[in-house]
């Protein structure tokens, strides 16, 4: 056992899991939009919906999306400094099936018309897990550089993708690949050793086949 299981993380609580949890989930969702939300329907599901109100967890999630980390002082705050922003936000009941217990489903548009779907999970002690995409599974723990790849169910398009990060000398730590059914839609998660640059992130965006790009970058 090591401090972090003795002491757990630092955080604005007063939940692990209800709130730093829910930080983490909005603060990784807006990192993958890469741009300024101005829309956030945030839909709350399981212990989230019944005991959340208490836990603070829609001002985490919102607070998350605002790029605030789970120690910061302003979580609180966060409705207030939302209006500031210019981030128009609703929240609710999401009716989903099957779910972690501590589930959310955030529809978020950001400045240029960018949408994502996303459902993030806070499993404990601040631990986190995208579990979907735009409709699609997805397994994202946000601890890698991590590229999102929504695109065509094609041939060969694990190999383009591979090679544009090998020829950026990048190393893949994990791939994921998940598709609505044979031919429709497919997102590819590359899970990175090292951040990825802008140029290569573009290069893959340019790829036949590719529909959108999303960046999960762990530098502030």
């Amino acid at each position: 056992m090591n401090v972090f299981e003795i002491l757990g993380p630092a955080m604005v609580g007063p939940s692990s899991s209800h709130t730093a949890g829910a930080v983490r989930i909005g603060y990784i969702c807006g990192k993958l939009m890469g741009e300024k939300i101005i829309n956030a329907d945030i839909g709350l599901y399981g212990s989230f919906l019944l005991t959340g109100k208490g836990h603070g967890t829609p001002q985490a999630l919102i607070a998350g999306l605002l790029g605030m980390k789970p120690d910061d002082a302003r979580i609180p705050d966060s409705f207030e400094i939302a209006n500031e922003n210019g981030l128009k936000f609703t929240v609710g009941e999401a009716k989903l099936k099957e779910a972690h217990p501590n589930s959310v489903l955030l529809k978020l548009e950001g400045k240029s018309g960018k949408k994502l779907e996303i459902i993030g999970e806070s499993i404990g002690g601040s631990i986190i897990n995208i579990a979907q995409i735009d409709g699609l599974p997805a397994n994202i723990s946000g601890d890698y550089p991590t590229l999102i790849a929504s695109n065509m169910d094609v041939p060969g398009m694990v190999a383009k993708v591979s090679a544009v990060l090998y020829s950026a000398n990048l190393n893949i730590a994990q791939m994921h690949l998940y598709r609505a059914s044979r031919g429709k839609n497919s997102v590819l998660i590359a899970e990175c050793d090292q951040e990825i640059p802008e140029k290569t992130i573009n290069e893959i965006a340019d790829i036949n086949g590719i529909v959108k790009v999303s960046y999960l970058s762990l530098e502030n």
